[in-house]
């Protein structure tokens, strides 16, 4: 790893720096909204609109960087997600919630941006240090971990009006960021891979590797996504568990979302990617069943950190599986629909988180995913007999 080009570990540290936007606002953001939100329920709108956000910006990202190059992007990214986090602390020190959730929305385009990190450096290496260059911007995800949640913390009450402060340490990552991708070198420019597949829509969603890859990939999304936007509220505003405990437990569930996947790739060799997805969703059932049980620390712990691990086997399986679907010159229009599906039906469970954990509760939020995790069950078991048969 250690022989990897120096663009791969620029984009670690920027991976690192955008990344704690996303723990950051899942963290602070279902909060404030409980404070500022004109009801109760719309307390995670914040955390929704960020992910509705980062669905709808993907692809005009791409193709902005397919006419202006990945790197004018970038920096561009680190001017933008500042100016919008002058206006989140405009709209809370006025207290103005959907002029947060506005901001927040808007935001979802340095998500989107970031997304392409992984990309960039693949295209900074040898085919052969692909994988290697893949999991060290991975690492990215877990020093976000530790920084979105310590500046939240940290500047919380560092002025007048909490988390003003920490939304101050939030836009100085991004100065930072900005330095480091001033050093930065396309290795080429970025060209926007043209259609000329010929292949029916149809013919290529039907397929059964698109079905079990775009399902693991938005199960692991949605059921994640949903529990962990209403732990922070069903936390720290309605059990009184401290900033420090919710602060823990969602460090340590952003560390096991990551941390797999710098093995990842030998379990795959081993077992396969089904059985690895089906390992994943037993995580899942077994997060649930944990949190469940009682509201304890210890209980939110275990669920978050079986809830990272249970999304990485999804996720990663989801995705490794994916290009079996599609030959090259469809890429660009299958990664679309699955990028739009996952993060299209992840803003409905963030959108949504709020209002289960206010208007029934965390025990209703844990038994109303498991439908979907039962529906997952039968079609990896299914495409599990279909492979070995």
């Amino acid at each position: 790893m250690l022989s990897l080009p120096r663009n791969v570990w620029i984009l670690t540290a920027c991976q690192s720096l955008f990344m704690s936007l996303s723990v950051f606002m899942v963290f602070v953001a279902g909060i404030i909204g409980s404070e500022l939100a004109p009801t109760k329920s719309l307390s995670t709108l914040p955390v929704a609109t960020i992910v509705v956000g980062t669905a709808l910006s993907v692809i005009p990202v791409i193709r902005l960087m397919s006419i202006f190059g990945r790197k004018k992007v970038f920096l561009s990214a680190c001017i933008y997600s500042i100016l919008l986090i002058g206006l989140c602390i405009f709209s809370i020190t006025k207290e103005i919630f959907f002029l947060f959730s506005f901001a927040s929305f808007c935001l979802g385009a340095s998500v989107a941006t970031m997304m392409q990190f992984r990309f960039a450096a693949i295209e900074s290496v040898n085919p052969e240090q692909r994988a290697s260059a893949t999991a060290v911007v991975l690492l990215g995800g877990l020093i976000s971990a530790f920084l979105g949640t310590e500046i939240a913390t940290i500047g919380k009450s560092l002025l007048n009006t909490d988390f003003v402060g920490s939304f101050l340490l939030l836009a100085f990552l991004f100065i930072i960021a900005f330095l480091f991708m001033t050093f930065f070198e396309p290795a080429a420019k970025f060209k926007e891979h043209k259609e000329k597949s010929k292949r029916p829509l149809k013919d290529i969603i039907t397929q059964g590797s698109f079905i079990v890859a775009v399902s693991a990939a938005t199960t692991g999304y949605v059921v994640m996504s949903f529990i962990m936007t209403a732990t922070p509220v069903s936390m720290h505003v309605m059990d009184g568990h401290s900033l420090h405990h919710t602060k823990l437990v969602l460090q340590s569930h952003v560390i096991a979302m990551f941390l797999p996947s710098l093995f990842t790739a030998y379990v795959v060799k081993y077992i396969g990617l089904t059985r690895m997805m089906l390992i994943g969703i037993l995580f899942l059932f077994v997060s649930v069943l944990i949190a469940f049980m009682s509201h304890a620390l210890t209980n939110y712990w275990w669920s978050l950190v079986l809830l990272g691990l249970g999304w990485n086997f999804l996720f990663i399986g989801g995705t490794n599986l994916l290009p079996q679907a599609y030959n090259e010159n469809e890429k660009f229009k299958v990664q679309s629909i699955n990028d739009f599906l996952v993060f299209g039906f992840q803003a409905f469970a963030a959108l949504s988180a709020g209002w289960f954990v206010f208007n029934f509760s965390w025990e209703v939020v844990l038994l109303s995913v498991l439908p979907l995790l039962l529906l997952q069950l039968v079609v990896l078991v299914w495409w599990f007999l279909k492979k070995t048969n």
